[in-house]
């Protein structure tokens, strides 16, 4: 999977964190059979910025964890063989993490901020790939793949 990357957290993101970050990404996409020329992007802000967003996209004016802007083009169906569909890259989308949540979420959940930074990617990254939790079956399905992630990732509770 091809991804952008953006670090808006004046040097608190640390290399560490981005590391895992990108390979957590790459293993859930192979987890969920994306194409290697699938792509996204990632960014990591603090709380000014994603209270920012969350108050202009969502219209609520509170910082968050994790935003995701899913893209969805299956409106417009063009007509080709498997072999050119398999080269043609499907943009996922757009997530934004909060460094500031991650730290502050992982100190009130008594666990690690990478387990807490992993859990917020994964999450996110299931919201670009169609899952929601809005409906309980779908959040049961949705949780349940996010913490087989994470466990065969090596992020358990």
């Amino acid at each position: 999977m091809d991804l952008e990357f953006y670090d808006h957290t004046q040097g608190e993101l640390t290399s560490h964190q981005r590391q895992l970050a990108e390979k957590l990404l790459a293993f859930a996409a192979e987890q969920l059979q994306l194409k290697d020329n699938d792509e996204m992007s990632l960014t990591f802000v603090k709380n000014p910025e994603i209270k920012e967003i969350n108050a202009k996209y969502r219209g609520v004016d509170r910082a968050t964890d994790v935003i995701s802007f899913a893209i969805n083009d299956d409106d417009e169906k063009i007509v080709m063989d498997d072999e050119m569909a398999a080269m043609i890259p499907k943009d996922l989308g757009d997530l934004f993490i909060s460094i500031d949540k991650v730290k502050e979420q992982a100190l009130f959940l008594g666990h690690s901020e990478d387990r807490e930074l992993g859990f917020l990617v994964v999450h996110g990254f299931l919201h670009l790939n169609g899952y929601d939790h809005e409906e309980p079956a779908d959040e049961e399905k949705m949780f349940s793949l996010q913490e087989k992630i994470l466990d065969a990732y090596g992020l358990k509770r």
